[in-house]
């Protein structure tokens, strides 16, 4: 940043002001009495929000991934499709998912009504599910599948960028996991809630179980979404149950944490400025292909009933309910190791650790052949699901701001990321049951390359906080843009330029 004619130095910034330690540690850090505001904040937004993020994640999954349970009532046989058209229907939907991404949550971003805008929504693809019981043909389903993608693709990256508004880095992977375990515990009830239709409303009104499906889950959908529309908060700043105390300490230690507010510059084109800022960081990329081969190694969950009962030959009332145990072991389970990874401050070992059992997992289903091996299996093939709340709450705290590179980061995310679920489906060839060898193969190469990108991630991020730590020894002069950039956190903090810049020292990437 040095040698701009244009710089500016601290003593033009209001180096003259001779802070005190006091004062530059209560910059640098809540006060005791903040503090006690900060927990009352910190149960509030737990108990209002994390419960309905929960609940409309578990209708998201439940929405997208009924389609392989319909495979086993009915839907095949009904609509005449062999296994390749299955296969397209399955990977279609991610089609429309990625190609909304990024316009999404910019849009999110700009509009800032996450309540009305994600509450929509998910109105819409309830609506969209609903009727999805009235296809009759391949193409039908390949439409609706389509469309439900678009529908869908607002709700997850934008709830991502959403709860990094609200939550401090060192709350984020707990969150993030009570966020993720809505579509692990989907898993589990959706098949329940399957099985439960397969048994009871079989032919009822002249409907197929599939169809009756489609119906419930949707309609269920679409009154949560009007809900959504009038219950969720937006953002501090302007959720109205807050007192003026809670708003400013809810900004504040946000600011702390990041060493600068966590706001955009005003204007529509600063979406796209934040856009280009998130596309000219690696880590984006590596961030978002570490994802994919978290998404492309899960994919066992979009055939997880057809692979219990080919695997235990079952019936397919008894596959569904056997679907469940795995699923409800690792929403406990990636709950504790969530709170470990928050607790201790760490993120690269939390990711790379199940990468090992996975691979167990993956080897032990392609060998075995017996019912207690095989089941196991997939106990330790959902150890994948444990390392999505780390990547969510990584990614959150290795952006810097401003939220509008935050927000286009999320969304190339998970788009990239969901990518992997076009092709992945294809990888289950039919002639290879019950071992699907192929399959198995891809998610241990999945893996391999995703521990390495958190390798990758680890090195980059150590060297940046060397780089910071050489920058608060030495006296660098500011450049118009930076200062900009400080004057946004002193107007927000209340505070000179000088103490801004104070605040910037101390941050740490999170390894």
């Amino acid at each position: 940043m040095a040698g701009n004619n244009d710089n500016i130095t601290d003593a033009e910034l209001g180096g003259k002001v001779d802070l005190s330690h006091e004062e530059v540690v209560h910059m640098a850090e809540l006060t005791e009495e903040e503090k006690v505001v900060e927990k009352k904040l910190r149960k509030r937004i737990d108990t209002l929000i994390m419960p309905l993020v929960i609940l409309v994640y578990l209708m998201n999954y439940i929405d997208r991934n009924n389609y392989a349970a319909a495979k086993l009532q009915g839907l095949e046989t009904d609509l005449k499709l062999d296994d390749t058209k299955y296969q397209t229907g399955l990977s279609v939907l991610f089609v429309g998912y990625i190609l909304m991404q990024v316009p999404s949550n910019l849009l999110l971003n700009y509009m800032g009504r996450p309540s009305i805008y994600i509450g929509f929504f998910v109105c819409a693809w309830g609506l969209v599910s609903a009727l999805t019981s009235q296809v009759s043909s391949y193409g039908g389903i390949v439409a609706c599948r389509f469309i439900l993608g678009i529908v869908e693709a607002p709700f997850f990256s934008g709830v991502l960028f959403y709860l990094s508004k609200w939550y401090t880095k060192r709350e984020l992977a707990f969150r993030m996991s009570i966020f993720y375990s809505g579509s692990l515990l989907s898993g589990a009830f959706g098949n329940l809630i399957a099985a439960g239709i397969l048994h009871g409303l079989k032919g009822k009104r002249g409907l197929s179980a599939w169809q009756w499906l489609y119906v419930i889950e949707g309609s269920i959908t679409c009154a949560i979404g009007l809900a959504i529309c009038f219950i969720l908060p937006d953002f501090p700043e302007t959720w109205k149950l807050l007192s003026p105390e809670m708003r400013k300490v809810a900004q504040r230690r946000l600011a702390i944490e990041a060493g600068e507010a966590d706001v955009d510059e005003k204007g529509g084109a600063n979406q796209l400025k934040g856009l280009k800022l998130a596309m000219t960081d690696v880590k984006t990329y590596v961030f978002a292909l570490g994802y994919m081969c978290i998404t492309g190694a899960a994919g066992f969950q979009n055939f997880f009933p057809t692979l219990v009962k080919s695997s235990l030959n079952y019936s397919e009332t008894i596959s569904l309910v056997l679907v469940a145990p795995p699923y409800l072991f690792m929403v406990a389970y990636s709950l504790g190791h969530s709170w470990t990874s928050d607790k201790l401050e760490k993120r690269f070992w939390f990711f790379v650790y199940p990468i090992p059992i996975t691979i167990i997992g993956f080897v032990v289903y392609m060998k075995t052949n017996t019912f207690g091996p095989r089941y196991f299996s997939f106990f330790l093939m959902v150890f994948v699901f444990a390392q999505n709340g780390t990547i969510y709450s990584w990614l959150a705290s290795s952006l810097p701001r401003p939220p509008a590179k935050r927000a286009a980061a999320f969304a190339f995310f998970n788009s990239l990321g969901n990518s992997a679920s076009i092709w992945t489906p294809y990888t289950y060839i039919a002639k290879e049951a019950p071992h699907y060898q192929t399959a198995m193969g891809v998610c241990i190469a999945l893996q391999v390359v995703g521990g390495l990108c958190a390798l990758f991630l680890y090195f980059n991020l150590n060297m940046l906080n060397k780089r910071q730590l050489r920058l608060e020894n030495e006296e660098v002069e500011l450049s118009p843009k930076d200062l900009r950039r400080l004057q946004v956190t002193a107007d927000v903090e209340g505070i000179d330029l000088a103490a801004a810049r104070r605040l910037q020292k101390g941050f740490r990437y999170v390894l």
